[in-house]
């Protein structure tokens, strides 16, 4: 019986890199996202994960299909850059409705399904941007932060059903994500073009950043792995930039992001 994977976002970028890695690894993947058109040669559900029903009716889809779920990432999401000043409440509740409750209405959904059988995994996708909070993508990193924090007590309430969840941190890739990123550019003048350096060197750092083939395979290596810690960071670089996270002051850290994205 094949292992069977749901992979959200998984029409570009990792998660699409994730679905194929999954798919050459011998899962029966099915690959969920708003578009009406999935990738060639997968299992395609239309699917908007803010929407509560149609999670529900995308999981029993798979279900009724295959009678088991063993893994489920979730990538799907989007970001938004710009001073915390000048960014609407509207959109950031946007983005955590993606970012955040849509990783919810996903794992809610599969939840029961992976507890009746006794296994399952569930990989969440974090940022590094969670424990390294990034100036005028102050949203994003809280979403990201909120995932990490999620995931960990989720691990601890689903350990005894056989259910194993984790979160995976990458750094810069170079996908679609860039082009996608919502840019609030209101009060660039009063920050004296703060906003506009500060997203130009974020957006550089991913266009030269990692392959996102190569995020896919970490993601799917943890999918299968027998036994996960809580997070993961993908790339020796980034490994090392949550390592000084880790033991530097705080006030030391957020001095040395500033520098980099805050100037």
């Amino acid at each position: 019986m094949s292992k069977v994977a749901i992979v959200t976002g998984g029409t570009s970028g990792i998660g699409k890199e994730t679905a194929l890695a999954l798919q050459a690894d011998g899962y029966t993947v099915y690959e969920l996202s708003r578009r009406a058109e999935g990738v060639a040669g997968m299992r395609h559900i239309p699917t908007d994960i803010t929407k509560e029903d149609m999670v529900n009716a995308a999981v029993a889809k798979v279900v009724e299909q295959e009678g088991h779920i063993d893994v489920l990432v979730n990538n799907a999401g989007f970001g938004i850059s710009g001073a915390i000043e000048f960014t609407k409440t509207e959109e950031a509740k946007r983005l955590f409705d993606a970012n955040f409750f849509g990783m919810v209405n996903m794992n809610r959904a599969v939840i029961p399904v992976m507890r009746q059988q006794g296994s399952g995994r569930i990989v969440n996708l974090s940022s590094v941007a969670a424990p390294i909070p990034i100036p005028f993508q102050a949203y994003y990193s809280a979403t990201k932060a909120a995932v990490n924090a999620y995931t960990m007590a989720l691990g601890n309430e689903l350990r005894p059903f056989g259910v194993t969840v984790c979160a995976v941190q990458p750094g810069d890739i170079k996908t679609g994500f860039t082009a996608a990123r919502e840019k609030v550019i209101e009060g660039d003048d009063v920050y004296d073009g703060r906003i506009a350096r500060s997203v130009g060197r974020m957006e550089h750092d991913e266009q030269t950043g990692m392959d996102p083939a190569v995020a896919g395979r970490f993601i799917a290596s943890v999918a299968r792995k027998r036994s996960v810690k809580p997070i993961y960071t993908i790339g020796f670089s980034y490994s090392l930039f949550t390592f000084l996270v880790r033991i530097l002051p705080t006030r030391t850290l957020n001095w040395l992001v500033g520098l980099l994205y805050a100037k």
